[in-house]
């Protein structure tokens, strides 16, 4: 596919990208074209399809091996991230790099405060007001003085691309901006992103969130196993032709695209039984229930209770009040270690921080749920752990060099499928996830949705809290919405709608 327009130089261009990594091939052929400035382009590919180091390129961070990187059709080379931005170009990353402790001003104008006199002391007044003039740009409504460890999450993103924009860049790069956020704060960014395309920067976006490509990009462009494989207006794509491009022919999980009509209600036993829960200001007398072989969804807007709900029914947070039994066997407020013994399992929301040991070997990470019901240093034991990882690499079509390969080098899709996997070892009755799929890419989560379905058949009872509805209702059985730590309904697959869903979530029944 090519783009429609005209026949002048294009306004960006990638071509023929090369780069490896001690003797690994990360990109054979990248290649990239943003003919017009003011354009949304989409950057798309599975985890290990290249677009991290092409765009890692693009920001100055790596240098490539071969090709040629061009700007209005001038070649240029960036040693440098420095030598990016004074080339017009920033990135902004998944995560945040901001000064908590700091004003929205300083972080804006960081190095760059507006200064006055002799002395050339900080103008403070100056300072605040060239940065509410830029934090305008985005549509953001707060005091430029404020410190940024006191705004949302959502909020501290766009102070990010504000201090890309303050530097004058023409180009900005956006990894994954909206993938910690809900649907309704992702809203807010989306509005900033098509402001930013009104004015005439350039927006170079990669999200695995579909529904969010289709609605923000005019253009995309598609790598696999290192290469560019499409480019086109994103009009020309569907979801389904995006996906199959995105997968390949060997790569398309079967399926995989959405839940079975005829759902598994399983048998009449409880996987996970839950009465009156209750955690002061967050959740409030939440019943539940969720058979063997049933997948039941839990939706709301953020601080709906959503997380808090899946903590205090593991015993991470303490309840106040109410029961929790697993396959019939009551599990005591804060007692993890019970939980676990009961066969309950829990899939926090940030892999990195809560889910992982990202300095250990993969297969070391898979074996820690199971570290304390075998004596240590045996050969049983290695032989056990070697053999669940090989269990797992299979079932999680986990991409994994060796057993030894150390966790913070995989891909995050990957990474995702070790936080997950290493809980299968304990064979759990009942599982709890957090936002499973979190910024991973569109084939891995796929992959995942697959292995749950393979768990429920198997009569696993799966809880899953995720804050995109696509994903629930392709997954689920039925789903229970919380608004302010209440339960205000359940809708079952029949019922299933964005309409239905938001309404619910934002407290109208």
């Amino acid at each position: 596919m090519t783009f429609p327009g005209s026949n002048d130089v294009p306004f960006l261009s990638i071509e023929h990208l090369t780069k490896s990594y001690g003797g690994v091939h990360a990109v054979v052929d990248g290649n990239l074209t943003i003919h017009r400035a003011g354009t949304v382009h989409a950057l798309m590919g599975a985890n290990g399809s290249g677009k991290s180091t092409t765009l890692k390129v693009l920001s100055g961070q790596v240098r490539p091996d071969g090709g040629r990187l061009r700007l209005g059709g001038e070649d240029v080379a960036f040693h440098h991230p420095h030598d990016a931005v004074r080339a017009g170009i920033s990135m902004v990353a998944q995560e945040t790099a901001l000064a908590g402790s700091l004003s929205i001003t300083e972080n804006v104008l960081m190095g760059r405060l507006e200064r006055t006199g002799v002395t050339r002391s900080i103008d403070w007044a100056a300072s605040h007001e060239h940065a509410a003039a830029v934090v305008a740009r985005l549509g953001i409504a707060v005091d430029p003085r404020v410190r940024v460890d006191a705004l949302r999450p959502d909020q501290r993103q766009l102070v990010e691309i504000a201090r890309a924009i303050s530097r004058g860049s023409e180009v900005v790069i956006l990894d994954e901006p909206t993938s910690s956020l809900a649907e309704d704060r992702a809203e807010d960014l989306h509005a900033a992103i098509r402001r930013l395309a009104a004015d005439g920067v350039t927006v170079v976006l990669v999200s695995h969130r579909l529904s969010e490509v289709f609605d923000l990009a005019d253009e995309v462009t598609i790598m696999r196993d290192g290469a560019t494989v499409a480019q086109g207006a994103m009009a020309d794509f569907t979801v389904e032709s995006l996906v199959a491009t995105m997968s390949g022919p060997r790569r398309v999980v079967p399926g995989a695209a959405s839940r079975p009509e005829a759902t598994r209600l399983g048998s009449a036993d409880a996987a996970l039984t839950v009465r009156d829960l209750t955690v002061p200001g967050a959740v409030e007398a939440v019943d539940l229930e969720v058979g063997r072989g049933q997948i039941v969804g839990v939706a709301g807007l953020e601080g709906s209770g959503r997380s808090v709900l899946l903590e205090a029914v593991f015993g991470h947070t303490r309840r106040s009040r109410g029961s929790v039994a697993v396959a019939g066997i009551p599990v005591r407020p804060g007692r993890v270690r019970e939980s676990i013994s009961a066969g309950l399992a829990f899939l926090p929301p940030d892999r990195k921080a809560q889910g992982l040991v990202l300095s250990l070997a993969a297969q070391d990470n898979l074996a820690i749920p199971m570290t304390g019901r075998h004596p240590r240093l045996s050969a049983r034991r290695d032989r056990r752990e070697r053999a669940f990882y090989d269990h797992t690499k299979a079932g999680m079509r986990l991409r994994s060099a060796s057993p030894s390969a150390v966790v913070s080098t995989l891909s995050g899709g990957n990474q995702q499928k070790i936080a997950l996997g290493k809980w299968l070892g304990t064979q759990p009755h009942a599982l709890l996830l957090d936002e499973p799929t979190r910024g991973v890419d569109v084939v891995a989560k796929q992959e995942i949705h697959a292995r749950l379905r393979e768990l429920a058949d198997d009569g696993v009872g799966i809880l899953v809290s995720s804050s995109e509805n696509d994903e629930l209702m392709a997954l689920t059985d039925r789903i229970v919405v919380l608004f302010r730590g209440r339960v205000v309904g359940v809708l079952d697959r029949e019922h299933y709608s964005d309409h239905a869903l938001n309404s619910l979530a934002g407290g109208h029944r």
